[in-house]
């Protein structure tokens, strides 16, 4: 994992034991010339997610949570790769294109900026297969708001296992978006349900001191 801007100091000024966990918001998954571009990059531009998280992201920094990424990436050798599922098989496939410091790895400049730690893995859940949750717990971070794409990807995957690990995981439902806007929403239906629920960017910090 690697630490960003001026964490130390920043997550200082806050006592509210929250993070912002923004979840594969890379160019292979945004932008058209990504691997998953054909598929993802349209609805993701259409839907305007890319601006709101941003902005997301930094009023979370404003009021002191650090913001922490995730990347999927393939090193030499699949690194804890599983090839068990169509979608880990076709990455498996095209691992060049998921090395980590491959183009289409890369954040995008709207998010990268804000990145105060970018945390690297080769499964769905930002939580799986890295050190994240223990650093998470060493750091007093019991709260995780989720941003990303795919809703029924990374984000569901993420908010289930999340809460399976203890943490109090609240989906942030403007700053999500899929490639079909009825997986979309049932998605959210689902995350709902299995988690701590779902916040807005207008209500998303409501209940911090």
């Amino acid at each position: 994992m690697r630490l960003g801007r001026g964490w130390s100091s920043i997550y200082a000024m806050s006592d509210q034991h929250a993070a912002v966990l923004a979840l594969h918001w890379q160019v292979n998954v945004i932008r058209p010339e990504g691997f998953f571009g054909p598929m993802l990059a349209d609805p993701v531009a259409a839907s305007g997610v890319v601006q709101r998280a941003a902005d997301f992201h930094k009023h979370a920094a404003e009021l002191g949570l650090p913001i922490i990424c995730t990347r999927f990436t393939v090193p030499e050798g699949e690194g804890r790769l599983v090839r068990n599922t169509g979608f880990m098989q076709a990455v498996g496939a095209a691992q060049h294109e998921f090395r980590p410091e491959a183009a289409g790895t890369q954040l995008i400049d709207e998010i990268a900026g804000r990145a105060d730690r970018i945390v690297d893995n080769q499964k769905l859940s930002g939580l799986a297969g890295n050190d994240l949750p223990r650093w998470l717990a060493e750091n007093d971070i019991d709260t995780l708001f989720l941003t990303g794409v795919a809703t029924n990807l990374t984000v569901e995957q993420t908010a289930r296992h999340g809460t399976d690990l203890g943490f109090t995981v609240y989906t942030v439902a403007d700053c999500v978006a899929a490639a079909d806007p009825q997986v979309h929403t049932a998605s959210l239906a689902n995350i709902a349900l299995v988690s701590a629920g779902l916040r807005t960017t207008e209500d998303a910090f409501d209940d911090l001191d």
